[in-house]
């Protein structure tokens, strides 16, 4: 049986894709900072019949992370970088110093964190499959998206800089580029506030979590030799990060 460990995995892209891979067949190594809505997560997979740990650390906390690493004794099979998120929308230099720090710490370190936890055993193994969750604002900035696009940038550029050094192993890397997806990311984004986050939406029919899920569950079960290097997903009516076409009643 193959293991997926997946971070930040109690909503949206995380929580859908620990259903995807449960679905698939595989055991679950989940991990996220709300240890009540991952205990309930883990509980609800575990009646289907699928073998689910979870471990509670936040990716930021270098020390937690390879504490529950260490603590774990399978080696993944999969690992989605998953955890991340953007906070605030204003201009550059009028950003909030603490959005920065927790954007870059949580969607780039945290990030090269777990990779330099899990891959150095994919290796040894000698098989391994890093999909990281990007997003189509890591292709090109968008109005007041400063900093997250440039951790989201980042992002394909370590993909990019990981495969290289994998070249020469069984390993693949992948890089999934969602654009609008509704989770509580833009909620998230705005602190809160539901209106603000509902507007993100307003007129088009977004991708959902299950929609990025299925996308990242493909390119885990596509035959050894093939390497989904990097997949750009947008809604219909989404051209790329700033085009966007809304309906109006």
């Amino acid at each position: 049986m193959k293991t997926v460990l997946i971070t930040g995995a109690t909503s949206g892209i995380g929580e859908a894709c620990a259903r995807r891979f449960a679905r698939g067949g595989y055991r679950l190594v989940l991990t996220g900072r709300n240890e009540e809505k991952l205990k309930a997560l883990c509980e609800e997979l575990e009646t289907t019949g699928t073998e689910v740990r979870s471990l509670v650390f936040d990716v930021r906390d270098r020390e937690a992370a390879t504490a529950a690493m260490a603590s774990l004794d399978v080696v993944p099979d999969v690992l989605i970088n998953n955890a991340g998120l953007a906070l605030g929308l204003e201009k550059e230099y009028e950003g909030d110093y603490q959005d920065w720090d927790t954007m870059i710490d949580t969607n780039i370190k945290g990030l090269l964190t777990m990779t330099r936890l899990v891959v150095p055993r994919m290796v040894e193994q000698g098989r391994g499959h890093i999909i990281n969750i990007g997003s189509v604002a890591g292709d090109a900035a968008y109005a007041n998206g400063n900093v997250y696009c440039a951790t989201k940038a980042a992002v394909k550029a370590l993909s990019d800089g990981l495969r290289i050094d994998l070249a020469e192993t069984p390993l693949r890397v992948t890089n999934v580029k969602p654009g609008l997806v509704e989770t509580n990311f833009s909620r998230t984004r705005f602190h809160g506030d539901q209106q603000r986050a509902d507007n993100v939406y307003k007129g088009i029919k977004p991708l959902t979590g299950d929609d990025i899920a299925d996308v990242c569950f493909y390119a885990a079960e596509a035959p050894a030799h093939v390497q989904i290097a990097e997949v750009l997903v947008l809604a219909t009516h989404q051209a790329n990060g700033t085009v966007i076409h809304r309906e109006t009643k």
